[in-house]
């Protein structure tokens, strides 16, 4: 599937049972960044447009942040190889990256104009070395969570928005995994960019949120 193949939905009201997650909007993941995400930067001021409209209501919102040591088994130099060459093992791959969003660095940091002053709680993932976490609720060897569900579920949230950075990796496994744990999923996908390797990683992301019954909608009509 392609993006302009998407269903969206007509329109969509925020209510008290939804969550706003915000995914690793981060210096690294910008165009000019280690790990960088074509039109990453141009998100930006939708995703503060759109948080802001949560944080008047009262929603709850999320950030999350890549936060991973040196020398970490997903990075590329860590074994060798070159980045987004081909590796898996258990909580690793399908491919292996530059080095990022090492803990501490800069590259870690929320990029500067990302309006963090309104989340509720920000989620690291991908500090234990030898596992990857893309899913914002379970890391990459599929047993390893978050917490971040239990944080939802406790505040009675049932329906999150997911968007930010990347689309086919980190979006997509939290939509995914989102929907297995029983919560309702939206995808503001003008909200979110894809890194596009390797190739067909997006269709096959796409097909799969589509059969889980994700849903797509343009922010602009997301209201209060």
């Amino acid at each position: 599937m392609r993006l302009e193949e998407l269903n969206l939905v007509g329109s969509i009201r925020i209510e008290d049972t939804d969550a706003l997650i915000i995914v690793d909007m981060q210096n690294d993941f910008m165009p000019s960044g280690a790990l960088g995400v074509k039109g990453g930067d141009e998100i930006i001021v939708p995703i503060n447009r759109l948080a802001e409209k949560f944080h008047r209501r009262g929603n709850v919102i999320v950030m999350t942040q890549d936060w991973h040591p040196v020398g970490h088994l997903s990075f590329a130099s860590s074994h060798g190889m070159k980045p987004y060459d081909p590796y898996e093992s258990e909580g690793i791959g399908p491919i292996l990256w530059p080095d990022h969003c090492v803990q501490g660095s800069f590259g870690a940091e929320f990029q500067p104009q990302v309006q963090a002053k309104f989340a509720n709680a920000v989620i690291r993932k991908g500090y234990h070395p030898t596992v990857d976490s893309y899913s914002t609720f379970i890391e990459n060897d599929k047993k390893t969570h978050t917490g971040l569900s239990g944080y939802l579920k406790t505040l009675g949230k049932r329906r999150i928005f997911l968007c930010g950075l990347a689309l086919d990796y980190c979006v997509y496994n939290s939509a995914k995994d989102g929907k297995d744990l029983g919560f309702d999923v939206v995808v503001p996908i003008d909200l979110t960019r894809a890194i596009g390797s390797p190739p067909g990683q997006l269709s096959e992301a796409l097909d799969v949120m589509t059969e889980k019954q994700v849903q797509f909608i343009k922010s602009a009509h997301i209201i209060t």
